[in-house]
């Protein structure tokens, strides 16, 4: 560390460090006996530290596991008060979940510097989000509510020798509850600031001794942080309605097949930004608001609403003590609707009615071998999936000064993906202290793709209720492209004691390529410079290449004192090459120096170099346990990031990597929570309380002084009271304590120039707007199990 080190990053690592130490030294004093009976109960009070995963499709403690795991229990995220999914990366280590730009229900996810920026059809997440073994193949409505969970997992570095769908990034793993052999029933309340109401129902129920049927039902329900002025809506709001359904049948006593099914709807208004800088088109009668989660975005042509819906069947047949066959049968569809305002203006400057839908049918086939000395698996996976998409881009003031009113560029863009995999993975023990890992991944994607551009005068399109005039068409593209890749992974593990783990791990990530289903073919440039762009030219400025991450990591990790101490080390250096970096620049299609239209233009930027170190444990500090009932849990989380292009070529090209960033890439993450439990009045108190750190990150890959987010952080505390039977529970939590401020995503469409001034690249009033996290909250929940 050094003076240029955060403060906070410091103490966290300091702290830990010196609990890490003291608390090892204190193992060795005493012996593991001494503290057997203290451990035992606070194991009993509650599993903060252990946690058992399936990260190599098997379960295992933690420190058995050679790879850099993050697990968190059910128990652990309902007494932090984590709502969604976004709220894990606060206690995970280089990780970023975001709720994409204007959306309530997209996410964007990175890991390490590697991640997923734009949700637009056509661009295979860097990180993949699993519910239940279930990939999800689009970001959208991926933002799930943390209700009815068993853990979540998040797994860091490149995933594709143990999962169904090769991940660049990494993978999270989000697991729901089992269903009980005995009768439960669950009501969680809620009622907080900003009129917060919540309402969870969970129930498991034996039909009989072999069959159970499960459900949970949630409504979320939240006035927004802000306001629309110009619509009075509630802007920030949240509106939603979620249920799941479960099924479990006991076959045989080594056979059992469970079925579930989930639905969502969104109803939230549309999340609309917060202008940065005052309108640019004269007399600018629009200054900044003073209320960053104001808008007066104009938009009104459809609403707001995101459906998703799906289903899955795992069967799982244990044939011997060795062999086990599971299979995973999944469908899935989500249709949303979104009126996107980037100028967030009354006037129709770029306005984006949107539709999305996509629907995806996946198969995984598992042959699982556990043995004495030998343990893997082989398997097959098979994904069919479609993503579609069509928006118009409405340009009301630029069609004005050009003489053509209601001046829209519509899209419509479709990607089909078929891809099919056989992947495995096999660890065998050398001796009782060394062993070794390979596994290799062999992937072959089929991507297909229309892509159809229109120019209309006289408003929105047919599909969002208008009826304009058809002027040109700018893109009419049907292509079909084939990547196949190989992907290898070995690891080496060498455990000094039961206790302890040194490994190093080598994995490739590969992510296909595809089509930008917002390219413009009239914007293709002529390369070899004959006067004329020829088919070939079209194709490759359509198409963008896959992306290849190579990844090494070392690591220690260790449980002490009979599972009270446990923390993990781990350095990772990465060569990341080809990555795409998807984005939108203004076209000028007529040379008259006005941008009438737009393109998607993805770059593969040639080469990154990312490396970075992380440091995160629990401990349980309670000296006199066993004796006062007392219980002092502790964790910690510090992860530090060093992200830079080696080569960067732009669309003319030039290397600028010296002026391009890894985006959503903070150099610090760190996190640092305690937990204190006591009994009290004939029952059990439990206080609990947490910073979370990140450091300076870039919305983009061009740095912009107005959207960066300079490095923050957020206090959250919560206090609950549980009855000694555990059935009733009474609990108060507070986020974002402290009222920070800060921006989560953003749209730029504006240069911003050295003396100040901003010049728009696509719309007149110039478009530089920004989203933003969670103001500070305060939530009273009640709960009853039966």
């Amino acid at each position: 560390m050094n003076s240029h080190t955060p403060l906070a990053v410091r103490l966290a690592l300091v702290s830990a460090t010196a609990l890490t130490a003291a608390l090892a030294a204190h193992a060795q004093d005493t012996g593991e006996a001494t503290a057997s009976a203290a451990v035992e109960q606070a194991q009993d009070q509650r599993r903060f530290n252990t946690v058992t995963v399936t990260a190599q499709r098997r379960e295992q403690n933690l420190v058995d596991v050679p790879l850099s795991v993050s697990a968190f229990d059910g128990d652990l995220l309902a007494d932090l008060g984590v709502a969604d999914l976004t709220e894990v990366a606060k206690i995970t280590p280089n990780v970023t979940l975001e709720v994409s730009r204007g959306t309530n229900t997209t996410l964007s996810a990175f890991i390490r510097g590697v991640g997923q920026q734009d949700p637009v059809a056509g661009f295979e997440a860097g990180v993949g989000i699993y519910v239940d073994d279930v990939y999800l193949n689009r970001p959208q409505g991926a933002v799930l509510d943390v209700y009815d969970v068993e853990r979540v997992e998040v797994l860091r570095g490149p995933q594709g020798t143990l999962y169904g769908r090769n991940t660049i990034g990494g993978a999270i793993k989000y697991v729901t509850k089992g269903l009980s052999d005995d009768p439960t029933y669950e009501i969680n309340l809620k009622a907080g600031t900003y009129n917060q109401i919540d309402g969870v129902i969970t129930t498991s129920l034996p039909v009989t001794d072999t069959f159970r049927v499960g459900l949970s039902a949630a409504r979320f329900h939240r006035d927004g942080f802000g306001e629309n002025v110009i619509t009075g809506e509630e802007n920030y709001d949240k509106n939603l309605f979620g249920a799941r359904i479960s099924a479990e049948w006991d076959a045989a006593d080594n056979f059992q097949i469970r079925a579930a099914a989930d639905y969502s709807l969104d109803k939230s208004n549309a999340r609309q930004g917060h202008r940065l800088i005052p309108d640019q088109l004269p007399p600018f009668t629009y200054p900044v608001l003073g209320d960053v989660f104001d808008t007066r975005a104009g938009l009104d042509a459809i609403e707001q609403r995101v459906e998703a819906y799906g289903g899955s069947l795992v069967a799982q047949w244990d044939i011997n003590e060795n062999w086990t066959i599971k299979n995973i049968l999944a469908y899935r569809e989500d249709e949303s609707t979104s009126p996107i305002d980037f100028d967030s203006l009354p006037e129709a400057d770029v306005d984006v009615p949107a539709i999305y839908e996509n629907d995806q049918f996946s198969e995984e086939l598992q042959f699982l071998y556990s043995g004495d000395r030998l343990n893997g698996l082989i398997g097959l996976y098979y994904l069919d999936a479609n993503a579609s998409t069509v928006f118009d881009v409405l340009l009301a003031t630029t069609g004005d000064v050009l003489g053509l009113p209601g001046l829209n560029a519509q899209t419509f863009g479709d990607v089909g993906t078929e891809t099919w995999s056989i992947f495995g993975d096999f660890t065998f023990d050398v001796t009782d202290k060394f062993s070794v890992s390979l596994g290799g991944r062999y992937t072959e994607d089929t991507r297909t793709s229309q892509v159809l551009r229109r120019t209309y005068i006289g408003g929105f399109s047919e599909f969002f209720g208008g009826n304009p005039t058809l002027i040109a068409t700018t893109s009419d593209f049907n292509g079909e492209a084939d990547f196949d890749d190989f992907s290898p992974r070995v690891s080496v593990s060498y455990k000094p004691t039961p206790d302890t783990n040194i490994y190093a791990t080598y994995s490739q990530g590969f992510k296909g390529g595809s089509f930008d289903p917002r390219g413009q073919t009239t914007a293709a440039p002529d390369l070899d410079q004959n006067g004329t762009v020829s088919d070939q030219e079209i194709y490759q400025f359509m198409q963008f290449d896959p992306e290849e991450v190579d990844s090494f990591e070392v690591g220690y990790k260790a449980s002490q004192l009979g599972g009270r101490l446990n923390y993990s080390l781990a350095g990772f250096y990465s060569d990341y090459t080809d990555v795409q970096v998807p984005g939108s620049i203004g076209v000028d299609t007529d040379g008259d120096g006005v941008n009438d239209s737009f393109s998607g233009v993805t770059t593969n930027a040639g080469a990154a170099t990312i490396w970075g170190v992380e440091f995160e444990g629990t401990a349980t500090v309670a000296e006199d346990m066993a004796r006062t009932g007392d219980l002092l849990n502790l964790g910690w989380s510090v992860g530090y990031l060093d992200a830079q292009y080696d080569e960067f070529i732009d669309a003319f090209g030039n290397d600028v990597s010296d002026q391009r960033v890894i985006q959503n890439t903070p150099d610090w993450t760190a996190n640092a929570r305690a937990s204190y439990e006591t009994p009290f009045a004939g029952g059990d108190l439990l206080l609990n309380t947490q910073l979370s750190y990140r450091g300076e990150s870039s919305q983009f890959e061009v740095p912009n002084p107005f959207l960066d987010q300079e490095a923050y952080t957020l206090w959250d505390a919560s206090v609950r009271w549980e009855t000694a039977d555990g059935r009733w529970g009474f609990s108060l939590t507070g986020k974002n304590l402290t009222d920070e401020e800060y921006i989560v995503a953003g749209y730029n469409f504006v240069t911003v120039n050295p003396n100040g001034t901003f010049t728009p690249t696509l719309g007149l009033e110039g478009t530089l707007t920004a989203f933003y996290g969670d103001p500070r909250t305060v939530t009273a929940g009640i709960d009853y199990k039966f």
